[in-house]
């Protein structure tokens, strides 16, 4: 008798948001591939998301469009609950939607700041909230927060985002203590260097700096960092939550 498959999200929802391009896609397409209904959640790039779906529909995938500015709480909200009613739940939250925005401490303006943490923080927050409604009625469900590296060493230049990037980390804590007796799961992927199109103007002297402070020695790739996904969004990881799972290549361990 044949051992059942490991990872599988057969019959599972799953919404990744800021699914149109680089980890988020990497992410949807992932999830997808092991059978989950994906949800691909954009803002403003919508034919960039309908081709997310169009290439997980061409692989046998089931998948669909979403669009609404994470940064805005009602938007948010009003858009999770329409999905959760129209698909009767919610099982898998990938939230991965956020921004950068550069730049030394003395030049950080105001309404950057308040960008960078609307969207980053408190959009991610807004969409474990909504999301885990629907995870408190089954008794189940996976909630992911993508954060990055810096979050955890910091980074000069990058203040703000990566203290945005940090707060994630607490906060996937304070949830995960708050729902596991719901058995609900929060965990956060951190991220290290990975080849997205956020990381495409570097320099070649910028990228080869970077790469020598990797102890593997290369970048990441999104199929690295989806397939992490896919292990926390399993049944496989039930046993996991409140962690940070660091794909980085040994930059920060």
């Amino acid at each position: 008798m044949a051992a059942p498959s490991m990872f599988r999200l057969d019959g599972k929802i799953a919404l990744v948001t800021g699914a149109s391009r680089g980890i988020g896609r990497a992410c949807a397409e992932a999830l997808a591939s092991q059978g989950a209904l994906v949800i691909v959640h954009y803002r403003s790039g919508e034919d960039a998301a309908k081709g997310v779906e169009a290439a997980i529909v061409a692989k046998g995938g089931k998948a669909e469009t979403c669009a609404f500015d994470v940064a805005d709480t009602g938007a948010t909200e009003t858009a999770i609950e329409g999905l959760i009613k129209r698909h009767g739940r919610l099982d898998i939250l990938v939230a991965n939607a956020g921004i950068s925005i550069d730049g030394l401490l003395l030049r950080l303006k105001d309404d950057d700041l308040d960008l960078l943490f609307h969207t980053n923080v408190r959009g991610a927050i807004v969409c474990a909230r909504a999301a885990t409604r629907s995870m408190m009625r089954t008794k189940r469900g996976r909630v992911i927060f993508v954060s990055s590296v810096v979050g955890e060493t910091g980074n000069g230049g990058q203040t703000a985002y990566a203290a945005t990037k940090a707060a994630l980390l607490g906060a996937a804590k304070s949830i995960a203590r708050e729902y596991a007796s719901r058995q609900i799961t929060v965990n956060v992927l951190s991220p290290g260097f990975i080849d997205t199109d956020m990381t495409s103007s570097m320099t070649d002297a910028q990228r080869e700096a970077l790469v020598k402070a990797v102890p593997l020695g290369r970048t990441g790739s999104t199929a690295d960092v989806a397939a992490a996904c896919v292990y926390l969004a399993s049944d496989e990881a039930s046993y996991v939550t409140g962690q940070v799972l660091r794909v980085n290549g040994g930059m920060y361990v």
